[in-house]
């Protein structure tokens, strides 16, 4: 008896022209990012719960219905990361990297929330995002909407070229 496997519901496989797609899109937004000083960070899939329970709040939406939790053997609990932002904070002072810099990261990667599926939403999803550390001033915000709008003029001129 032969069974039919496919993805799980709110999931997809990407190939082809899907998956030249991302990599243009990642390709044009590491570009700006790196001419901004951001350097890459690659982070775990799966986190302890608790890390996002303390960031994102365990009320919200995203902890309390959307997160893939699993118990694991000892009783602890893990989640697949729904975002990046927590795991870079918890890597920024698992490192000591706080300590005399400010370091800028970018990371890429999927991230995966137990949403009800839409058109165009997808329980795994790709997110390229950046972080700035130690900046008090107004500068960084100012920096992070001129990355938004490089990115998006940099998009433009892709989709314009196809």
């Amino acid at each position: 008896m032969s069974q039919n496997f496919q993805p799980l519901r709110g999931f997809r496989d990407l190939m082809g022209e899907d998956v030249a797609r991302l990599a243009q899109v990642e390709s044009v937004a590491i570009k700006v990012l790196q001419g901004y000083g951001y350097n890459e960070i690659r982070l775990p899939l799966l986190e302890v719960t608790s890390l996002f329970d303390r960031s994102i709040g365990e009320s919200t939406d995203t902890v309390s219905k959307e997160m893939y939790t699993f118990e694991l053997r000892d009783g602890s609990q893990v989640s697949l990361r729904p975002e990046a932002t927590a795991s870079c904070v918890r890597a920024l002072l698992d490192s000591g990297a706080i300590r005399g810099s400010r370091p800028k990261w970018w990371y890429a990667g999927p991230m995966f929330r137990h949403e009800k599926p839409q058109r165009g939403r997808f329980r795994q999803f790709y997110q390229v995002g950046a972080e700035a550390f130690g900046y008090g001033d107004p500068d960084i915000d100012v920096e992070m909407i001129c990355i938004t709008a490089d990115l998006l003029n940099a998009l433009g001129e892709l989709e314009s070229a196809q």
